[in-house]
């Protein structure tokens, strides 16, 4: 949600409309312009979305986009492209990706009904839960969710990127990935600043099986997706690194330690791009337990509209919480920008929607809903980065809006 520094963090950059660049397995960011209008442009949302697809995908690398749109009663959905890169077998709306950090508004929702069912509190601290954790009895639950603990996040680790470039199909337990992320100082005291760290998501996960009952891939099912009739949406076993039929294959420029600190290709590698000399890696299957509670979940464009307006319109907390989770959104601490994008409690704010993105090797997501518009917009593609680093689905996205 804000100015792009990597694929897995958050910053911030200004936020009216329109996206500019957004971070990590998260992170979306809005580039400065009137958040309204003054009149509606001309022509059904077809017309007006459907000729800014091809072009974009073009500068941008991409094989396949899948866009989902809904204003003022109308619905555009469509796919372009083609589901491997060099083949001909079209995408279609139908197809499965992961969808990253989306995965973490669902982690932080289950949380919230678990403070709704007098399990925890929000201002709880997390020593309650893992003694383990520094600064622990001075964390609260509310600062795992939006970001403020202070907790590093062990998708920086370069061994931790290492590993996963030499064994992607790997199977990690999400106790291993908290003890990367525990094991690094502090960034800053709890509350005092803003750092989007898988680790809190993970550690959230954790927390919710243990006063949940229940292993999260339940969790998601029984809490979320059954209720939400969200029948091609799942949360994978963390040893299962397929993707359901029918699917796209996605793809990755350079590799996960060379992308720890930016996206962006070195020029001349960009310049071998442009030629079509260097080809992105295909990571279709790289196994997606590495974020788990963070970023592993499946799903299509149609499961995600109805997940997203029902997670900022209401239906799977009940009002009293619904409006604090929505309240929460704000500025992050430090931001000189009062019109930056905003975050809450696994929950993010850009320009008038609400919602979340993704963005994890192979693929691009983002989902927003505006309340008050009733303005739906989903955006899947199938490159994480472009060569010149800008995520794929944040710029269709930014295009759109």
């Amino acid at each position: 949600m804000i100015a792009r520094l990597n694929r897995r963090q958050l910053v911030q950059a200004s936020a009216a409309p329109v996206l500019a660049g957004i971070a990590a397995p998260i992170g979306t960011t809005f580039a400065q312009g009137a958040a309204t209008p003054a009149a509606s442009p001309a022509g059904s949302l077809g017309e007006r979305i459907r000729p800014l697809i091809d072009p974009l995908m073009r500068e941008l690398f991409v094989p396949g986009v899948v866009v989902l749109a809904r204003s003022s009663g109308e619905e555009f959905f469509e796919a372009f492209g083609v589901r491997e890169l060099g083949g001909q077998e079209p995408i279609t709306t139908d197809d499965y990706v992961r969808i990253g950090s989306n995965t973490k508004t669902m982690t932080g929702t289950i949380i919230l009904q678990l403070v709704q069912e007098g399990k925890l509190a929000l201002t709880d601290p997390v020593s309650t839960y893992r003694p383990e954790v520094p600064n622990g009895e001075h964390i609260t639950i509310a600062q795992l969710l939006d970001m403020t603990s202070g907790l590093a996040s062990y998708s920086f680790d370069p061994e931790f990127n290492r590993l996963m470039d030499d064994d992607p199909n790997r199977s990690w337990d999400p106790e291993e990935l908290v003890a990367i992320g525990l094991a690094k100082p502090p960034l800053f005291a709890p509350g005092q600043g803003f750092f989007y760290s898988n680790t809190n998501t993970v550690l959230l996960g954790l927390i919710a099986e243990n006063l949940g009952g229940g292993q999260l891939s339940d969790l998601m099912q029984e809490r979320i997706y059954d209720p939400l009739k969200l029948e091609n949406t799942r949360f994978p076993a963390v040893n299962d690194s397929s993707l359901p039929t029918p699917h796209p294959h996605g793809y990755l420029y350079g590799n996960n330690v060379s992308t720890i600190h930016t996206t962006a290709l070195p020029l001349y590698q960009q310049a071998e791009a442009e030629a079509g000399t260097l080809l992105p890696s295909d990571v279709t299957d790289i196994n997606p337990s590495w974020a788990w509670a963070a970023g592993a979940a499946i799903s299509t464009a149609a499961d995600l509209a109805t997940y997203v307006e029902a997670l900022i319109g209401g239906g799977l907390l009940d009002e009293a919480t619904q409006a604090e989770r929505l309240a929460s959104l704000k500025v992050p601490p430090g931001s000189t920008d009062p019109d930056a994008a905003k975050y809450g409690l696994a929950l993010a704010q850009f320009g008038p929607l609400m919602g979340h993105d993704g963005s994890v090797p192979g693929y691009t997501s983002f989902m927003g809903h505006d309340p008050e518009t009733g303005n739906t917009l989903i955006v899947l593609a199938t490159l994480q980065s472009a060569p010149d680093g800008r995520l794929v689905a944040n710029e269709i996205t930014k295009a759109i809006l």
